[in-house]
């Protein structure tokens, strides 16, 4: 066989009957019938592939290497934050006595672990300049939908049945959805020319049935907006609360906090700013932080330290006497492994290097911006908003499509061709053929340089030959898929079933 037709098969197919990559001895321990309920037992084996060790081996590791990451290229994804994660805090996470300890550990054998994170805790509300910190939530999304029903809580407690959450059209996707799980109602608020929030479209939509506002500084499209002390200004006037979408904190981390900007709830994502692995390399973590008027509301339970009093050292307890509390989100108290990531992270950079993170990623983004630029890419690709940037930034390409007749798509398609991930596509929504490009800080100039280059040489190439653009990629082992025929299959298979019924 072919070493192309065998890259080609299931592990299923190259395995052979009676083949086995180990061999299991025989039980030494007795057999015992009824552990299981008969309607749970297996009728037959389970349908495993019968492949040799190496197969096995060959097989994924083979698979693997198709795969496109962090570790082996660029990976400008916006508004995810997709920065190196350091390997020391791999080895630290790895340690026995965090990887094996068990959930239901009682607290009093799970000192260590509550210590580091109530220590986090306190890392992240210094961050933040909010005092109080859960750690319950398991992913950004997750830290949103707990921002909104804390500052549902907060309103009802009040006797107040507020429904509405202002989103600017800048906002992540996840807001609009996370404010309707919660049962309320989006109310969209307009940007303005600099790329902030429409100062007179808040206040028009702003009233008595404002819940909060889910704002995240800098925004979406990578500007900071200097009138965020009138927001908030607007907002509490009229009874409302602000709420913080940490997505973009690696470009403010030391320099700024969202406590002191008048916001009242904050989520962190540990999986984006702090290096917890994320996408496909592990499970989120999204942390909230919130002030002294929500803190009746917070989740439980919540780590509290307590003073011996007698001289030994503090010990950490689980407590859940809050009657205000919105309750448990999730099971146990969150990924601890995430915790034990960023508080390494944390630890390792200490204040100073946490800003020196932010300060890094933001020139990071005006140098490839500036880049760009210099390469003639601003005349296809031009900036959305503004002249510079913070952590990011949006070019609209719809001079390049209307001048070469490429799209952002096919743009982003090319560049896999080159050797680099694309950047965030189509996002934000009012940004025609927007390209949202995010370096962060651990990329190096060559990196950064390489960029650019390419872009300039597929804007090049699609002067003289849009197709190769559009019908890229070319070198990776799934070619574009047929967008069109994928829409229309779910039809027809409805179609045949209807058919058929």
């Amino acid at each position: 066989m072919s070493a192309a037709v065998a890259d080609t098969q299931t592990i299923f197919e190259k395995g052979r009957p009676g083949r086995r990559a180990f061999t299991a001895p025989d039980l030494d321990v007795p057999h015992v019938d009824g552990l299981l309920p008969e309607a749970m037992r297996r009728t037959q084996e389970p349908a495993l592939p019968e492949v040799s060790e190496p197969e096995l081996v060959r097989h994924y590791v083979n698979l693997s290497k198709r795969n496109f990451d962090l570790d082996s290229g660029f990976y400008p994804l916006g508004s995810c934050t997709m920065k190196h994660n350091p390997r020391l805090h791999e080895r630290v996470a790895a340690l026995p006595g965090h990887a094996r300890l068990h959930p239901f550990q009682d607290p009093s054998g799970a000192q260590g672990a509550l210590e580091l994170m109530w220590n986090l805790e306190r890392a992240l509300a210094e961050i933040s300049g909010l005092s109080h910190v859960s750690l319950q939530p398991s992913a950004g999304s997750h830290g949103e939908l707990a921002g909104v029903l804390l500052a549902r809580a907060y309103h009802e407690d009040r006797g107040e049945q507020r429904i509405e959450v202002l989103t600017p059209d800048t906002a992540h996707g996840t807001n609009p959805a996370t404010v309707t799980m919660a049962g309320l109602k989006v109310v969209k608020v307009a940007t303005d020319q600099d790329g902030g929030v429409d100062l007179d479209d808040l206040r028009a939509k702003a009233g008595p049935q404002t819940a909060c506002i889910m704002l995240t500084n800098p925004n979406t499209l990578g500007v900071f907006d200097a009138n965020i002390q009138e927001i908030a200004a607007i907002v509490h006037g009229v009874g409302g609360v602000l709420y913080y979408d940490g997505a973009n904190l690696n470009a403010v981390m030391g320099i700024t906090r969202p406590g002191d900007m008048g916001f009242d709830i904050v989520h962190f994502n540990l999986h984006k700013t702090f290096t917890q692995p994320h996408g496909g390399g592990g499970p989120g973590s999204g942390p909230i932080a919130v002030s002294d008027r929500v803190e009746p509301y917070l989740m439980v339970p919540r780590i509290e330290r307590v003073d011996s009093g007698n001289g030994a050292e503090p010990r950490f307890e689980l407590e859940s006497d809050h009657p205000k509390s919105i309750g448990r989100l999730r099971g146990f108290h969150g990924n601890y492994g995430t915790f034990v990531r960023s508080y390494a992270y944390i630890r390792s950079l200490g204040a100073e290097g946490l800003k020196d993170a932010s300060v890094t990623a933001v020139l990071n983004a005006n140098y490839l911006l500036a880049r760009l630029e210099q390469a003639g890419v601003a005349q296809y690709l031009p900036l959305a908003f503004g002249t510079l940037c913070m952590h990011e930034f949006v070019l609209s390409g719809g001079p390049m499509k209307r001048e070469l007749g490429i799209r952002t798509l096919d743009l982003a398609k090319r560049l896999l061709d080159h050797g680099f991930h694309p950047p965030t596509v189509y996002f934000p929504l009012l940004v025609d053929e927007a390209l949202l490009v995010e370096p962060t800080e651990t990329e190096t100039k060559e990196t950064l340089d390489g960029f650019a280059d390419a872009i300039a040489e597929i804007l090049r190439e699609a002067a003289e030959d849009p197709e190769i653009a559009r019908t890229a990629p070319h070198t990776t082992p799934v070619r574009r898929l047929d967008e069109a025929a994928a829409a229309k299959r779910p039809r027809i298979r409805e179609s045949l079933s209807a058919e058929t019924a």
